[in-house]
């Protein structure tokens, strides 16, 4: 059994590199960046899905209307779910479940593909296309919103660390581009 110091008034943070440090391991910024990008991510789907809450839209399912609506206004009369489980980086299943989930709503309309009768064709319904126009731009806002407290240079440099950090993921990482935007 190992005996236990007394617990002191550490924070969190030092406990843990004073453990580091006792298994001989002096640098873990990499474990720190990545704990923040993923605290921040979380964070802002959490945020996400509370603006959106009146909608009945989670932040995935916004981002595919969108997706929906510029393939529209670029002229594609419909977009295979293959396409857009590729575009919004999520697999086949998740992207399924978010289509039913949208149909169900109104929001989109699927079809077989005359073409190929294994594929399903999906588009903006009316009501989709309305509530998208209507909820972006106040969407948008409060996204700027976010940042707000960043000045313009520094959100640029954190755009720029965030596609070479990313850049860095794919590179060592040994993942395909699949995760890339």
């Amino acid at each position: 059994m190992t005996n236990l110091a007394p617990t002191q008034s550490v924070h969190p943070q030092d406990a843990f590199h004073q453990l580091l440090a006792a298994c001989g391991i002096a640098d873990a910024h990499g474990m720190e960046v990545l704990r923040l990008v993923h605290m921040v991510a979380n964070t802002y789907e959490n945020v996400m899905a509370a603006r959106m809450h009146d909608d009945k839209l989670s932040a995935p399912r916004w981002r595919l209307l969108l997706r929906l609506m510029l393939e529209e206004q670029r002229g594609a009369p419909c977009v295979h779910p293959t396409q857009l489980s590729k575009s919004q980086h999520v697999s086949k299943n998740t992207i399924s479940a978010h289509l039913r989930s949208l149909e169900e709503q109104g929001l989109i309309e699927r079809e077989l593909d005359p073409d190929d009768r294994r594929q399903f064709r999906i588009r903006l319904s009316g009501v989709g296309r309305t509530l998208i126009r209507n909820a972006t731009p106040g969407h948008m806002a409060f996204l700027n919103q976010l940042t707000a407290e960043l000045t313009p240079d520094e959100r640029e440099q954190l755009k720029a660390l965030l596609a070479k950090l990313h850049r860095s993921l794919l590179a060592h990482g040994q993942v395909n581009e699949q995760c890339s935007a």
